[in-house]
């Protein structure tokens, strides 16, 4: 009977030992799951903080642009029609516009053609054409050719008047400015505008100066707007050079300029 006894306290000693070892194990796998779970969390969230831009790099993006400027190279050039043909957004009106400047060119420069000749040239082929074409088309009994009626609008004379004289007062009162010796920077970047157009007028005529102006419009935006980040890092180490420069000018030179007193100065 004690054999017996002693038996069943070892049976139930052995499966409450099982029973234990059990739960420690599920108690484990949970806190592993748990773990690994914990982990895949924070390597996305790690993911995620590495994969959003930062906002110091999104402002110095915005910052760091050519000239400061917060708009993009299409609204810079007015965001219309024009704009879509310096930056090639149709291919065949900008080529046909390219092309055909380069015609021009080529007749007026190369070919020396003379440009009131050649107007009264094409206007005597175009008038000879449809006089004939109207005066045959009775004989032949087709239909005449359309000649379509042009007027200018009023209203759009006007605009396109008005537009010019407020850009032609902003550059007659920026020129005063500068003339007045208001903007030390301003005077020295136009003489050194007008003296390298005296130097690249003498080489060339105002056709073939005005020919490469509207090739330079039909390329370097579009190059510009193509490698975009690559030319104001450039420009921005550029500009920083030519502001050190410019320091050690104006003090070794422009400080050492003797200057008139102030007016109150001449008060007293």
């Amino acid at each position: 009977m004690a054999g017996h006894g002693d038996e069943i306290l070892e049976t139930t000693n052995d499966s409450l030992v099982e029973n234990i070892a059990e739960k420690i194990h599920r108690d484990d796998s949970e806190s592993e799951k748990k773990t690994k779970f914990d982990d895949d969390d924070d390597d996305v969230d790690v993911k995620k903080h590495h994969d959003a831009p930062s906002p110091s790099s999104s402002l110095k993006s915005k910052c760091n642009r050519l000239f400061g400027r917060e708009k993009s190279v299409h609204q810079v050039f007015g965001g219309g029609k024009p704009a879509d043909v310096f930056l090639w957004r149709n291919k065949k009106i900008s080529a046909s516009v390219l092309g055909g400047a380069t015609a021009l060119w080529v007749l007026f420069e190369l070919l020396e053609y003379h440009f009131v000749t050649l107007v009264c040239y094409i206007l005597i082929l175009v008038f000879a054409v449809l006089f004939l074409w109207s005066n045959a088309s009775k004989i032949i009994n087709r239909s005449p050719p359309s000649i379509p009626e042009v007027r200018i609008p009023e209203d759009t004379l006007l605009q396109l008047a008005s537009a010019l004289r407020i850009e032609i007062n902003h550059s007659l009162q920026m020129l005063r400015d500068i003339a007045s010796g208001r903007d030390l920077k301003k005077f020295l970047a136009v003489v050194a505008g007008l003296w390298v157009l005296s130097v690249v007028g003498s080489w060339c005529n105002f056709l073939t100066l005005f020919y490469m102006s509207f090739v330079v419009l039909h390329t370097v935006p579009v190059l510009y707007e193509k490698y975009e980040d690559e030319v104001d890092a450039f420009a921005e180490k550029a500009l920083m050079e030519l502001k050190k420069q410019y320091a050690v000018f104006d003090d070794k030179v422009v400080s050492k300029i003797p200057r008139g007193p102030l007016k109150g100065k001449k008060k007293d």
